[in-house]
């Protein structure tokens, strides 16, 4: 790919721009179960209301320019959200609190949070990772995932925010918008809700059913799991843009319109429609209302400053770009620079097929929903747990020990060895045994030879709210220890 400077820059532009208006827009009306009938902004000229939908990602931001790409992962997103997210709101409040009490993600999104896991706290905040990684659709997913699945976990939360990115990711390349959402349900399970949902949209679309209509239905689809859940406001941000044409105002209308999460949905519409057609997509009189500062909510500014305006946020991510869009060293000698910022833009070799496929779901589709994992030098280790870590005095929890090599071509015994409260015990075997043959890439997934142990802990007969355990991981002639904190509670 070859992109342009000035287009990178006006795409991105239009991404917050759009996210901003949208968000205006909805605010409002956020919450409102009835349809209804906008026509516009109902917020003061030049003031654009603040969003925790823009917000958090100026954290994410952060994260990345402070970390590098390569150190950002669920849990250090965790350990910002720490530091620089007030809200307790929700699914919000439920990650956090599990993550003090010693949870790390995504377990944090999964425990205690049967109800919110599946709302929409994280698809509305997947800009970043498109704009990061524009037209690098199974990166911009994995972040979108690594980000949600701190207060989402494995369910449908999650599955909304890799849905939402990689239509945003693939925009940037790819403008049509019907192309868009195909590549954007490849990535996810067919037989999830936030799926159905949206091929609910499509469906009724194409035959002709009057928008009103297919909102109705969208709403009895998730009345099982009621309000402010991602299957139907996702739905709804694909019906505002099939039934509004791809028609910046109208979209945004259509979408908040239908009530529920209004904010959350204008904003995505605005967002997505900005990355598709750039500034000149987005009407003159909407941009002069809304202005370009970015109004903040519910971040900790005390530790230090954010992006203040649209205009600086584009100079930030335009500013780590290069970093983002590199190719690695082994990658350059063999086949050359993947993405070049230049002078024009090049999509020549794209293809639609080159974006579907569900490798990065089927992957997720192994883990357990109670799993985690602590990534080092030259192997990462997963710690998944067959129930909820949830055990009582002389009970038992199980679970096995995954590793996954990373600069180890050749085989490998790794050893094991718990540090467990007094009087608990571990059974399970403390060894295991990574093969691999021939030429080995570990980023490949057909050349890595993961192996796995099982284990059981039981409990002795004092259990604490939080029982602190550690595996400690060790590889001979290695000097580096992977010491794995696993949380097991009373």
């Amino acid at each position: 790919m070859k992109f342009s400077k000035e287009y990178l820059r006006d795409t991105i532009y239009a991404c917050w721009v759009g996210k901003n208006i949208g968000g205006t827009i909805g605010t409002p009306y956020e919450g409102q179960r009835e349809m209804q009938d906008v026509k516009g902004f109902n917020s003061e000229p030049g003031k654009p209301l603040p969003n925790d939908d823009l917000d958090l990602q100026l954290a994410w931001l952060r994260a990345v320019d402070e970390l590098g790409p390569e150190n950002v992962n669920s849990k250090t997103l965790g350990e910002y959200w720490l530091a620089y997210v007030k809200p307790h709101w929700n699914e919000y409040g439920v990650g956090k609190a599990n993550m003090r009490g010693g949870i790390l993600p995504p377990m944090s999104g999964e425990i205690f949070n049967e109800h919110w896991k599946n709302s929409n706290g994280a698809w509305i905040r997947t800009e970043i990772w498109a704009c990061l990684y524009p037209g690098n659709v199974e990166k911009a997913i994995r972040y979108a995932f690594e980000d949600a699945s701190v207060d989402h976990g494995f369910a449908e939360g999650s599955y909304a925010a890799i849905f939402v990115a990689a239509m945003e990711s693939a925009a940037f390349v790819i403008k049509d918008i019907r192309t868009l959402i195909e590549i954007g349900l490849s990535k996810i399970p067919a037989d999830c809700r936030v799926a159905k949902a949206v091929r609910l949209v499509v469906e009724s679309y194409d035959k002709g059913v009057a928008w009103k209509t297919v909102r109705e239905m969208l709403v009895e689809q998730s009345a099982d799991i009621g309000w402010f859940q991602a299957p139907a406001n996702v739905g709804y941000v694909i019906l505002g843009v099939l039934y509004g044409e791809c028609d910046f105002k109208q979209s945004i209308l259509y979408a908040v319109d239908c009530g529920d999460d209004t904010d959350c949905t204008g904003a995505t519409v605005g967002s997505l429609l900005g990355i598709l057609h750039g500034m000149a997509g987005i009407p003159e009189d909407w941009q002069a209302y809304i202005g370009d500062e970015i109004m903040s909510i519910c971040l900790c500014n005390g530790h230090g400053r954010f992006p203040k305006s649209c205009t600086e946020l584009t100079d930030c991510v335009m500013n780590l770009l290069p970093v983002t869009l590199r190719t690695s060293m082994q990658d350059l000698a063999i086949k050359g620079p993947a993405v070049i910022i230049g002078d024009e833009n090049d999509f020549s070799e794209i293809s639609p097929e080159k974006y579907m496929g569900t490798a990065f779901v089927d992957a997720m589709a192994r883990r357990s929903r109670y799993s985690f994992s602590i990534e080092s030098v030259f192997a990462d280790v997963i710690v998944s747990f067959q129930e909820e870590p949830v055990i009582a005095p002389g009970a038992s929890v199980h679970g096995k020990v995954i590793v996954v090599p990373h600069t180890l071509p050749e085989a490998r015994q790794f050893r094991m060895k718990w540090f467990l409260p007094e009087g608990w015990q571990a059974a399970g075997r403390l060894s295991l045994f990574t093969a691999t043959m021939g030429s080995f890439n570990p980023k490949l997934e057909s050349d890595r030879r993961d192996s796995e142990v099982e284990f059981t802990i039981t409990a002795g007969e004092h259990v604490e709210a939080v029982n602190n355990l550690v595996l400690d991981v060790t590889a001979p002639d290695r000097p580096t220890h992977i010491l794995v904190p696993v949380p097991i509670l009373g």
